[in-house]
C-alpha cells in the first residue's frame, strides 16, 4: 500500500551523482531549488552552494547545514585485461559492494560496470569464509583489453552505485545517498518555508556543504565564510528498530520516531534545549541522542569556526547505513523539515548564544 510519495526536490538530489570531491551535479540540483525562492545563491570554492533567506530584524545569523557529498569510487589502475582496480571515496564496507552495478562518471558521460569477484565456485576452502577486501574487487565494463577500457575511463573518475530510490510499503524509501541528501533537502526547504513566511528575525543560510564523508572540509569553508552565530547540522543516524542493534547503546530511535535531537560536549545546550523547547511546542514527536565526544559529522567542523559557533544537531533515522538500500521514513525527514523551519522562526532577534558563568 502506498503511502507517501518523496518530494519532487528530494529526488532530484537523490538521483544526482556527487561523491565527495565531485559534487557538481548535486549542487546544481540544490541550487535550482532554492532559486525558487532566492536570488541570494552562491557556489563556493570547495564547492558547497550558500542559499541566503533575509531577516526581519538583526537577530543572529543562522545556517542551516546538510552535506551533499556521498560515498563513492575512484578509478586507481586499468590492467591489460581492461578491468578496473579502485579505492574508495569514504567508508565502505567491501561486501556490499559484490555484484554491484556502478556508473562511473567518465569526461564522456557515465559508463556503467559491475563489481566483480572471484566465484565462489573457485574459492579454496579457507578462502571461502574470510571477508571480502576491496582490492580483491574489480570492476568490470565489458572492455575487450586494456587499450579500449582506458579510452573510456580515465585513471581518477569516480563511481557510485547505479540505481534509483525505490518506495516501499507505507512512507518508507530506499536509495543509495540518503546520507546526506535528506539533510541537504532538510537545509533548502526548511529555508524555502521560512522565505514563504516572510523570513525570521534572523538571516537564514541554507547550506548544501562539500566532501563530508572525507574531510567535513565544505561545512569547514562555509561556516568560515557565512559566520554564523547559530548552526543547525541536519544528518542521519542509526534507526534503532533493525535486527542486531543495542538500544542501550545508542539510545531508542525507531524509523517513525521524527527527529533525533541531539546532546552533547561539542554541542551548544542552549541549542540543544531550544530544540527541545520548539518540537515540544509544535506537537513534534522527537528522541534525544548522546554525542559523547564527537558527533561523527559536521557538527564537529562547525562549531569551531572562527570565535565558535552555537551548534544543534538534529538527525534523521535511517538503517543500512552507507550502503545501497539506506532505508528511511518520509514522516520523519518532513518532521525535522517542521522542526527546524520553526526553530528558525522561533529565535528571537536578541539571542545571546555567549555562555554566561554568571
Amino acid at each position: 500500500m502506498a503511502g507517501m510519495s518523496v518530494p519532487t526536490s528530494l529526488k532530484s538530489l537523490l538521483d544526482a551523482v556527487g561523491p565527495s570531491g565531485q559534487e557538481r551535479a548535486v549542487a546544481a540540483a540544490f541550487a535550482g531549488i532554492a532559486k525558487e525562492y532566492t536570488d541570494q545563491v552562491e557556489v563556493d570554492v570547495a564547492g558547497s552552494v550558500h542559499a541566503r533567506v533575509a531577516g526581519t530584524a538583526d537577530g543572529p545569523r543562522i545556517a542551516i547545514v546538510g552535506h551533499i557529498d556521498e560515498i563513492g569510487l575512484i578509478i586507481s589502475h586499468i590492467d591489460d585485461k581492461g578491468f578496473l582496480w579502485f579505492g574508495p571515496v569514504g567508508g565502505w564496507d567491501p561486501v556490499i559492494l559484490v555484484g554491484q552495478r556502478v556508473a562511473i562518471q567518465t569526461k564522456n558521460g557515465p559508463v556503467v560496470g559491475v563489481v566483480g569477484k572471484k566465484a565462489i565456485h573457485l574459492m579454496e576452502a579457507d578462502e571461502r569464509g574470510k571477508g571480502t577486501k576491496l582490492n580483491q574487487l574489480h570492476i568490470d565494463i565489458g572492455a575487450a583489453d586494456g587499450d579500449e577500457a582506458k579510452k573510456t575511463v580515465r585513471v581518477g573518475d569516480v563511481a557510485v552505485i547505479d540505481g534509483s530510490a525505490v518506495e516501499l510499503l507505507g512512507e518508507r524509501v530506499a536509495s543509495r545517498a540518503m546520507d546526506n541528501r535528506l539533510g541537504a533537502y532538510v537545509a533548502v526547504e526548511a529555508a524555502r518555508r521560512i522565505a514563504a513566511a516572510g523570513g525570521a528575525a534572523s538571516e537564514v543560510v541554507a547550506v548544501g556543504a562539500t566532501q563530508e564523508e572525507i574531510t567535513f572540509g565544505g561545512s569547514t569553508t562555509s561556516a568560515y565564510s557565512v559566520k554564523p552565530k547559530i548552526a543547525i547540522v541536519i544528518d542521519v543516524t542509526h534507526a534503532t528498530d533493525s535486527p542486531g542493534i543495542e538500544e542501550k547503546e545508542l539510545g531508542s530511535h525507531p524509523l517513525g520516531s521524527g527527529p533525533v535531537i541531539e546532546r552533547g560536549a561539542n554541542l551548544h545546550p542552549a541549542i540543544s534545549d531550544l530544540l527541545i523547547e520548539t518540537a515540544e511546542a509544535e506537537g513534534i514527536e522527537y528522541t534525544i541522542a548522546v554525542a559523547t565526544r564527537g558527533s561523527g559529522t559536521d557538527a564537529d567542523a562547525v562549531h569551531l569556526s572562527r570565535g565558535g559557533v552555537a551548534t544543534g544537531l538534529v538527525s534523521i533515522p535511517l538503517r543500512y547505513m552507507h550502503s545501497p538500500v539506506e532505508t528511511i521514513d518520509l514522516r520523519d525527514v518532513e518532521a525535522v523539515v517542521a522542526l527546524v523551519t520553526a526553530f528558525a522562526l522561533k529565535v528571537p532577534a536578541d539571542f545571546d548564544v555567549r555562555r554566561s558563568i554568571g
